[in-house]
């Protein structure tokens, strides 16, 4: 995998629980999007598949 594709593998959420931006990351097998909120830890998973979306930013409430 290129530097350039390593880099791509994470998603920006904005996190409206504790109004606080983090980045979340692919698991190993590439599957999920995973992590928690900085603040207050609450965890987010967000699927891989087709037909998703190019976009690499969201808004977690």
């Amino acid at each position: 995998m290129s530097d350039e594709n390593k880099a791509k593998n994470f998603l920006g959420i904005m996190f409206e629980c504790c109004n606080v931006y983090g980045r979340i990351y692919k698991n190993k097998e590439g599957t999920f999007y995973q992590g928690r909120c900085p603040r207050c830890m609450r965890e987010i998973k967000i699927r891989v598949g087709e037909g998703g979306t190019s976009q690499r930013f969201f808004k977690a409430y």
